[in-house]
């Protein structure tokens, strides 16, 4: 038992030794392979410590050369433009004369094109190529501009009288189609490449200026000589003679400016872009509206030294200016201010007219030193009423004269009246206004009037006569004309009553003569006299039944009657008087007259047995004689 057991441990002892033999030479082992890790790791440090400057050179040029690499890209797009120069250049510089239009507006486009992206790049090696194209497309651009001027001075060529489409109410011509498509297509290009060439911000193209210049030029030669006629046809032949409508050529004048410049304005419009339009048609009517203006600055010159007579031009020229600045409102709106501001010194001038005339009637008629002996009616009245009349002619213009100076307003110099409307409407309220202008006219005539007959005149029944012929005058002249339902109250009111009062002046002679036809009558005799109509009086009776001192009177009364009523008709036929002045009072002292006479007559008339010695008029002679006098 013990052998094997002996055995079986030298066994195991074996297979120990031999493990830890296999130990020390993993030890050892072990030991050269850490030896040669730490070997590793020098050497590994020692080729990380030379190879990190390469990888950093490798990097950096990595990034050098993908740079490169862009610029080459950059000089490959750059050199694309540049390649084409020097063909748009001989396309340019030959000259759009020697070019087919479309060819030379394609060239520009490229090179306009080229230029942007050469300024997009921003390489300061560009700036020569930036500076040639530049030169280039500047070039072009002027021969398109002198292409652009020479459409519009052709289409200036074609001149025609703007005075015949006037006369005839035609539209006013408008350039070709054809050219207006070509202009529309230079003006595009021309501003396209004018953003590109020009150095500051200058919002006027060189399309815009030279569209401005030439037809400006255009539209005020049409308008010169209509522009000459209205102040040539302004010169007075006669010192007092007073303005009629449309004597002056100043509403054709107008009416030719209006046709001119919509039709220049639907040229604008087709040749440039809707945020241009304004300014273009400003600039280019600029220098017409600037002719107008003078023009009329004349005109007001004019007027102004012929202020009584002529003032009347100033209201046509303000309505005829505020219509046409309404009208082109419609249509060309930038103009209207414009148009309606040059007529500024002719509204002044005409609302201080209506004091002025005013005034004047009241000089006229306050300086009259003697007053016509017949009582015919003094040239003032008339010449007060015609201008009152000649008004009705200008209700449009002098309603916004009136209403800027107030009710009243025109009593006293203004010198700080409201401006005037920009409005031709004449309503109720405007038409009280005038109304109340022609009655502080009228009135004021009169009034001196009635003075100076007071002073100057002799007798009540002149003084009668003059008035009824001046009142006579107005009434004809309100009746007659459009002042009628203008001044209707005024008529039916206060002037009538000044018509009677003048009436009543002149009959107060006629009491003389009524007097003598008054007999008294004696209630308490037992015999009186039978009074009644002509077919129960009988004369013989009744004188027969008088005494001496009775019938000594009445052939007394008829005696004073005679040359009483004789002495007044013989005066009334020596008066000048108006046709409806000599009726109406005429119809007066008949109405009066006769039948005082009629009864006296009947009663009286065998005073002296028919011998004519006293009775002088039978009553149908005396009928006669009264009806005469109308």
């Amino acid at each position: 038992m013990v052998a094997p057991r002996k055995g079986a441990f030298a066994e195991e002892s074996a297979e120990v030794e031999v493990l830890f033999a296999n130990m020390e030479k993993m030890k050892a082992l072990t030991k050269k392979i850490q030896a040669s890790k730490n070997r590793l790791e020098t050497s590994g440090k020692t080729v990380q410590e030379a190879i990190r400057p390469v990888y950093g050179s490798t990097q950096k040029l990595q990034t050098t050369n993908r740079n490169i690499d862009r610029i080459l890209d950059a000089i490959d797009k750059l050199r694309a433009p540049l390649e084409h120069t020097n063909q748009e250049d001989r396309i340019i510089k030959r000259g759009l004369r020697n070019v087919e239009f479309s060819d030379y507006i394609a060239s520009l486009d490229r090179t306009n094109a080229a230029l942007q992206d050469l300024k997009r790049s921003n390489f300061r090696a560009n700036q020569g190529a930036i500076a040639d194209l530049s030169a280039l497309l500047k070039r072009g651009t002027k021969e398109l501009e002198d292409a652009f001027r020479e459409i519009l001075r052709d289409s200036c060529r074609q001149k025609a009288d703007p005075l015949e489409y006037v006369v005839k109410n035609n539209p006013f011509p408008v350039i070709a189609q054809d050219k207006l498509s070509t202009l529309r297509l230079i003006n595009t290009h021309i501003s396209n490449s004018f953003a590109q060439i020009s150095q500051t911000d200058v919002r006027e193209t060189p399309t815009q200026r030279a569209y401005a210049e030439i037809r400006g030029e255009f539209l005020s030669n049409s308008l010169k000589n209509l522009a000459s006629a209205s102040v040539n046809t302004a010169k007075k032949i006669t010192a007092d003679a007073i303005y009629k409508k449309d004597q002056n050529g100043i509403g054709i004048y107008a009416r030719a400016m209006e046709g001119l410049f919509v039709a220049e304005y639907e040229n604008i419009t087709n040749i440039f872009p809707r945020d241009e339009w304004t300014a273009t048609c400003s600039n280019t009517c600029a220098a017409p509206v600037n002719d107008f203006s003078k023009t009329l600055r004349e005109l007001n010159g004019h007027i102004q030294r012929n202020l009584t007579t002529d003032c009347f031009l100033g209201y046509e020229i303000v309505g005829i200016v505020t219509g046409l600045a309404i009208r082109l409102d419609q249509r060309v709106s930038t103009l209207k201010q414009l148009i309606y501001d040059s007529a500024t010194p002719i509204r002044e001038t005409s609302k201080a007219s209506l004091y002025k005339l005013l005034e004047d009637t009241r000089t006229r008629a306050s300086t009259l030193v003697a007053l016509p002996m017949d009582g015919a009616a003094v040239p003032v009245t008339a010449a007060t009423m015609s201008r009152l009349q000649e008004m009705t002619n200008y209700l449009e213009p002098l309603s916004s004269i009136l209403a800027s100076l107030g009710d009243g307003g025109w009593k006293s110099p203004q010198t700080s009246a409201s401006p005037l409307p920009l409005s031709l409407d004449v309503g109720p309220n405007t038409m009280k206004l005038f109304e109340h202008y022609a009655t502080d006219t009228v009135e004021a005539l009169l009034n001196i009037l009635l003075g100076k007959a007071t002073a100057l005149l002799k007798g009540k029944n002149l003084q009668g006569v003059f008035m009824s012929n001046n009142i006579a005058i107005i009434e004809r002249m309100i009746r007659s004309s459009e002042l009628a339902p203008l001044m209707e109250s005024y008529s039916s009111d206060k002037l009538e009553r000044a018509k009677k009062r003048a009436s009543m002046a002149y009959l107060d002679s006629w009491r003389e003569p009524s007097g003598y036809l008054l007999d008294v009558q004696y209630t308490n005799r037992k015999e009186r006299p039978h009074s009644g109509g002509a077919g129960t009086t009988d004369s013989t009776a009744i004188v027969k039944a008088l005494g001496s001192k009775d019938k000594d009177s009445i052939k007394e009364k008829f005696k004073n009657f005679n040359t009483s009523f004789d002495e007044l008709v013989a005066r009334h036929k020596s008066y000048k008087m108006e046709r409806e002045v000599r009726t109406h009072l005429g119809k007066e002292v008949q109405t009066i007259i006769e039948p005082l006479y009629g009864r006296f007559w009947d009663r009286y008339h065998e005073i002296d047995k028919g011998k004519g010695k006293y009775v002088k008029y039978s009553k149908v002679e005396l009928g006669q004689l009264l009806a005469g006098l109308s």
